[in-house]
């Protein structure tokens, strides 16, 4: 009935198809790599992109709430002082969150903990 010549032939352009079809969520945005140059962002929905020449990087936009980590912080008076605190934050930049900033959920942490430590060191307690 089908013949091995037709079969394959069908099989790889199925895998072809699977593996260009890629559904965003409405919370995320994808980042498109081709050849390892920016290519553009896409929007939630269906995208295709070109198997082993694009590579897709999913962006999250909603809200995330991070801890920071206890904080042991010298006010100005040299009280010691140890603070834990919560940082709020979303993207609003996925092209730029992926392309200018390594790890951008670290970096974030790290960001809020280094003010946090210097606003506190500035004020005295007294």
């Amino acid at each position: 009935m089908f013949s091995i010549g037709l079969l394959v032939p069908v099989v790889i352009g199925l895998v072809i198809l699977f593996a260009a079809v890629r559904i965003i969520n409405e919370y995320e945005n994808g980042i498109i790599f081709r050849l390892g140059r920016f290519a553009g962002v896409r929007t939630a929905g269906l995208n295709l992109i070109i198997p082993i020449i694009d590579r897709m990087v999913i962006v999250d936009l909603r809200t995330v709430a991070r801890d920071v980590p206890p904080q042991d912080v010298i006010t100005r008076d040299n009280v010691s002082v140890k603070v834990s605190a919560v940082i709020y934050f979303r993207v609003i930049n996925a092209d730029k969150a992926i392309i200018q900033v390594e790890n951008f959920l670290y970096a974030t942490s790290q960001l809020a903990q280094t003010t946090l430590r210097s606003i506190l060191g500035r004020n005295e307690l007294d």
